[in-house]
This record gives structure tokens, C-alpha cells and sequence, in this order.
């Protein structure tokens, strides 16, 4: 009969922190009486060859059966397995080399939950917890969300160990830190703090740990909560962690200084501290010739300015500043406007919302529907509003650039936070004309000198300056060029990141 257990994860201490007896019965008891209800949690009895009874603890699902019964289960029931006199014996029959021995009832729950089986032996004091962890995984595949056409095509899955794996196949030195935690009163979600010793600065390595080790909440089932109770700022739009899908990203971000965050169950990977600059930043920047990636560079910028101000700058002009239009286009503008019967800011928030509403549709619906279902829902929307004279075509293929233009940011998050602004500023603009854009953008540019990312200014290195790491900011310098490493990223001493010519290495 089920039995609803108290919410406060405190209820289990004095039995988890129990030893581990010489009395199987008892350890078994105590352990089914911590897993009441669990009815994944398997204990398999069994006795050895010798009559000694023992146990097996695991999770349905979670572990490998096969290498169970061949390389544990059947050694021990062997004729020629030798008795049970210590763990020592015990270790020396099984045929597995990841194993460890555990003390507390508290050690073999967590091991157990984390899904390695646990052997437990009648008169011994103690127990072995055995690496046989086996559970489906979804295989590497290529980032969608950060698809390049030049460059690697792995991406990061929901498996921690596959996660780091990937990393140490890129950084092949000592130097490369991974310092575990285990966040979460319920769902102890493990997560690894990676860091290249000498490079990263100790004192945002130590302020990153900081953070995460004082984190106290139920549960962790994706990377964005501990970024959120990481941030400095909760309040501001821009994020002020960077976060990837791809291992080589997360591997240049390390060579720069910066520190990493992986976590188990999401293909989500943190990197503090982070800049404006970095957001706007694409991987094929730096696989690319350096004038292409230069080029593309400039680009994404102009398009940033019209996602961000397009709308705002359109009505300002055609609310107040009718003057700066050339007569001509100002005519056709009128013309297609003359049976509208709302004012330009109304009829670009109800645009923009309306766009808005389209591309949260496109993305929740089944991926084979959802882009046609956007694209011909736009068009087709569209076109009956400009019919019905409720907008007119100039606003709508506004509406259309700003929306292109905002898929042009590499970074998700930053896409969203110009979405955001795009509507205050808007509104400024329909009430003051340009006078009101330029009240908003001097509030903005304010907000991004004051934010900070884990001690790191957010306009760095344009505010401050730093003239090394400029060759990396409104252009990408020749690989050459790019000797040095951020300084607000890297610890003093360690900058150089290439040697020169011969005739500079003095």
C-alpha cells in the first residue's frame, strides 16, 4: 500500500548515514525501507558457491545484465571461486576493473541512484559498488541550433561523461581541471566545473565555484536554472552566460581563460564570463579566411542595429519626421497608408506581435509542419491584412526584414533580448519620434557599461579598452596577428597565445 513519504529529504539521514553491517539481513532491511515504492529498484539474492548469501542492488534500465551475470554473478557461483573472508577476496574474483568499496547505507543509495550496481555480502562489513552503468543515450550528432558549413559536426549530448570525454579529446593536458558538484536536494544532477590551470583567472574559477556551491534548491533538470542562479543581474535582458552545443566552441573558450560549465542530462554547455562581443560571435568566424569571417562579421552587426531599431526608426520617421523621406517615397508611402485606420506604432506592435506569435508557433509545432506552417502563415496573414487595409505593405516588409535579421545572432538568448527591447524602443519612438530612439539607446548602452559577467565588464574590450583583444572585436585579425589572449579573461603572465617569428622570441 503506498504510503506518502514526507517532503523533506532530512527524513532519511539517520538511516542513510548508517554503517554498513556484517548482518546482510539488517543492511537489506534498512536499504528497502529508504526504497519503499521504488518499484525499479531491484534486489537479486543469491548465495556463491560457499553458501554465503549475498545481494545485488540496482535500478531496471540503469545497468548492464549481461556483464552482471559474466563478469560478477558467475565467478562468484563458480566451483573454484574462492570464500567470502573480505572485499579484498571479493575483488580479486570478479573479472571487472571499476569497482570501489563503500561504508554507509547513504553511499550505496547515491551509487545505486547513480546507477552502478551494488554487491552486498553476508559478514562483511562493507560493500562493493561495481561500474556497470549502462542506459540509452542518445548518439552525437551535429548542433541544430549551431550548424556551421565549415567545421566540426559533433555536438554535445545529455551524458556528462560523453560531454568531458569530448573536451579531453581537444585538450590533451593535465592542465584541463574538472571539479565535480552535485547540485539538487531530489535529483543530485551532477554537473563539472572545467577550467585550463594557469590560463583561467583563480579568482573567477574560485567566484564561479562560489556560486554553484551555494546553490540550495530541489532539483536541477537543466542548465538554464543554474544559470540563472548564477547571474549577477536577473533583471537585465542580455545574459550574461554564453551557453553552446558544440565541443569546439567550448574548447576555444577554455583556451581563452574562461571557464565551463557541464552538466549532466542537458547537451547545454555554460561558459563564463562572457561579453556582448562573444554573443555576436559565430565558430566559422575563426575557421574561415580571415577577410570572410570579417566580412560576415560587419554583417551581423548592421542586421543587429536593424533587428533591434528597424521598427522603431520607421515610425519615429514617418510619425514625426516625414522630412527625411525622399518626396517620392514619402508619396507611395502616404498613398499605401491613405485608408489605414491606425497609427503607424499600432499598427507595427500588432505587426510585430503577430510576427512574434508565428515564429513561437513555427517552433512548437511538429518540426515537418512548423516551418511551413510560419513561413505560409506570414505570407498569407500578411497579405489578407494589407487587403483588409489594416496594415499597410512598407510596415509588413519591415515587420519581414526585422524578423530575418534577428535569426542572424548566433546566440539564442541574444536573439530573444532584441526581440524584447525592439518594443520599448518602439514605443519610445512613437511618442518622441528620434528624439525618444535616442533616449532609449543612451539608456541601453548605459545598462551595458554597468553589467558585469562574474567581475568581467560587458563591453570589454571597447569599454574598457584593451588594445590587444581589439583585433578580435569589429574585425577577426589574421590568425597571426592574434598573439594574445583577452587580459580580462586570462591570468596575468600567461597572455601569449602563439610565438612570433624567430626573431621574436626575445
Amino acid at each position: 500500500m503506498y504510503k506518502p513519504f514526507p517532503d523533506d529529504p532530512s527524513i532519511d539521514k539517520e538511516l542513510s548515514g548508517a554503517m554498513v553491517s556484517s548482518d546482510l539481513a539488517g543492511n537489506v532491511t534498512q536499504l528497502k525501507e529508504l526504497f519503499t515504492d521504488c518499484a525499479d529498484v531491484v534486489f537479486h539474492p543469491f548465495q556463491n558457491h560457499h553458501k554465503t548469501a549475498a545481494t545485488v542492488v540496482y535500478i531496471r534500465g540503469m545497468i548492464n545484465m549481461e556483464l552482471l551475470d559474466g563478469y560478477v554473478l558467475s565467478p562468484l557461483k563458480h566451483k573454484d571461486s574462492a570464500p567470502a573472508e573480505s572485499l579484498s577476496n571479493i575483488c580479486e574474483q570478479i573479472t571487472i576493473s571499476d569497482y570501489k568499496e563503500l561504508q554507509t547505507i547513504g553511499d550505496i543509495v547515491n551509487d545505486v541512484l547513480d546507477g552502478r550496481p551494488v554487491l552486498i555480502i553476508d559478514k562483511l562489513a562493507g560493500a562493493l559498488s561495481l561500474g556497470l552503468t549502462s542506459f540509452e543515450k542518445r548518439s552525437i550528432e551535429e548542433p541544430l541550433a549551431e550548424s556551421v558549413v565549415r567545421g566540426p559536426r559533433e555536438g554535445f549530448i545529455e551524458t556528462l561523461e560523453v560531454n568531458t570525454s569530448l573536451i579531453r579529446r581537444r585538450l590533451k593536458t593535465p592542465a584541463l581541471k574538472l571539479v565535480s558538484f552535485t547540485v539538487g536536494r531530489y535529483s543530485k544532477t551532477e554537473l563539472n566545473v572545467a577550467y585550463i590551470q594557469g590560463i583561467a583567472k583563480p579568482e573567477v574559477v574560485d567566484q564561479v565555484m562560489h556560486q554553484i556551491s551555494r546553490i540550495d534548491i530541489d532539483g536541477v533538470v537543466e542548465s538554464g536554472i543554474i544559470e540563472e542562479l548564477m547571474e549577477g543581474d536577473n533583471y537585465s535582458p542580455f545574459p550574461q552566460v554564453q551557453i553552446t552545443e558544440r565541443p569546439d566552441v567550448a574548447t576555444s573558450c577554455l583556451l581563452e581563460g574562461r571557464v565551463i560549465i557541464i552538466t549532466d542530462n542537458t547537451p547545454m554547455v555554460l561558459i563564463a564570463p562572457t561579453t556582448f562581443w562573444s554573443m555576436l560571435q559565430s565558430p566559422e568566424d575563426y575557421y574561415q579566411r580571415f577577410i570572410i569571417g570579417t566580412l560576415i562579421r560587419w554583417l551581423r552587426y548592421l542586421f543587429l542595429l536593424i533587428a533591434m531599431l528597424a521598427p522603431a526608426v520607421y515610425v519615429a520617421v514617418l510619425t514625426f519626421h516625414q522630412e527625411m523621406v525622399p518626396t517620392t517615397l514619402l508619396l507611395r508611402v502616404a498613398k499605401s497608408r491613405e485608408e489605414i485606420p491606425f497609427p503607424a506604432l499600432l499598427e507595427a506592435l500588432i505587426m510585430e506581435v503577430t510576427f512574434e506569435a508565428l515564429r513561437e508557433a513555427g517552433v512548437r509545432l511538429p518540426r515537418q509542419v512548423g516551418s511551413a506552417v510560419s513561413i505560409v502563415g506570414a505570407l498569407v496573414i500578411g497579405q489578407a491584412a494589407i487587403q483588409a487595409g489594416l496594415v499597410s505593405a512598407p510596415m509588413v516588409m519591415v515587420v519581414a526584414i526585422t524578423g530575418i535579421s534577428s535569426f542572424m545572432m548566433p546566440q539564442y538568448p541574444t536573439s530573444i533580448a532584441l526581440r524584447i527591447l525592439r518594443f520599448p524602443i518602439m514605443i519610445l519612438s512613437g511618442i518622441l519620434g528620434l528624439f525618444g530612439l535616442i533616449i532609449a539607446m543612451l539608456f541601453i548602452i548605459s545598462h551595458l557599461c554597468i553589467l558585469r559577467s562574474f567581475g568581467v565588464p560587458y563591453l570589454a574590450p571597447l569599454s574598457p579598452i584593451y588594445p590587444n583583444a581589439l583585433k578580435d572585436v569589429l574585425i577577426r585579425a589574421p590568425r597571426s596577428e592574434m598573439k594574445w589572449r583577452p587580459a580580462f579573461y586570462t591570468k596575468k603572465g600567461n597572455l601569449k597565445r602563439q610565438r612570433g617569428k624567430p626573431d621574436e622570441r626575445q
